[in-house]
């Protein structure tokens, strides 16, 4: 893929390292400006390409922390954190994150449409003016949503599940290979999380990575590969305090 003259960030292109998985952090550490206690500490995860694994943990765990660190939306105090074998940010249009619905302003007069658009920004750079397939691409993503009928309406004329599925229709918008969702089903009516799932599931067929942080502990086994555990910034098991995966196929703890 070639890099935007004027880039949309100060990211930049790079090219996967052939047999990197698609997270790797190793004894990470992030805090929030002024915190006394970091967010997270010492979390070590491999994420294999193609895997879609849950990030689950009570409120206030770090689930949020670990994505926006992934997403290079917070610091790294220790530890690294790479991304298809790269720093973050030197793949960042491989990454596509979906914050929490709460964390959007949904007044800003904007349509559905000029949202999943925003999507595209990280291919187009700064001046480039969106092309007849970035336009396409973002008709499909609506569409696969179930937002065509809603495209031209402004944001804030959605229900809470139709902003949902416009937040996520933005992420497919990307075409990324890594998507980090955070709290996707939080407060949304059960024909939307299916559509969320099932948008999930699509992904995965074409290969995609999914980290999605959830409290629905309902669906893990049917919708997920594996699962990492967070409590209070550290990666727990069940029912003991050993850093692991849990490998929801072969039903067994991988401990870290």
């Amino acid at each position: 893929m070639s890099e935007p003259r004027f880039p949309y960030s100060s990211g930049r292109h790079a090219d996967p390292v052939k047999g990197a998985p698609s997270l790797l952090t190793e004894d990470i550490v992030v805090g929030y400006p002024g915190a006394l206690v970091p967010a997270l500490r010492g979390v070590n995860l491999e994420v294999p390409s193609g895997t879609c694994m849950a990030l689950v943990g009570p409120n206030g765990s770090g689930k949020s922390t670990l994505l926006k660190a992934v997403a290079g939306l917070l610091p790294v105090v220790s530890g690294s954190i790479r991304v298809y074998g790269n720093c973050v940010g030197a793949c960042h249009h491989r990454v596509a994150y979906l914050p929490q619905r709460g964390e959007i302003d949904w007044a800003f007069p904007i349509s559905v449409e000029r949202l999943v658009l925003t999507g595209r920004y990280v291919h187009l750079g700064w001046l480039r003016l969106p092309t007849t397939r970035d336009k396409d691409i973002v008709a499909a993503s609506i569409r696969r949503l179930g937002l065509s009928g809603l495209a031209t309406q402004k944001i804030g004329n959605l229900s809470g599940g139709q902003q949902q599925r416009a937040l996520l229709a933005r992420a497919l918008a990307q075409q990324a290979d890594l998507l980090l969702l955070d709290e996707p089903f939080n407060a949304i009516d059960a024909s939307t999380q299916d559509t969320i799932y099932d948008a999930m599931r699509n992904l995965r067929q074409q290969g995609k990575t999914l980290i999605v942080a959830t409290h629905d502990l309902s669906r893990l086994t049917g919708a997920f590969d594996m699962a990492a555990y967070l409590k209070a910034g550290k990666l727990v098991s069940q029912p003991d305090a050993s850093p692991c995966f849990l490998n929801l196929e072969k039903e067994q703890v991988w401990t870290g």
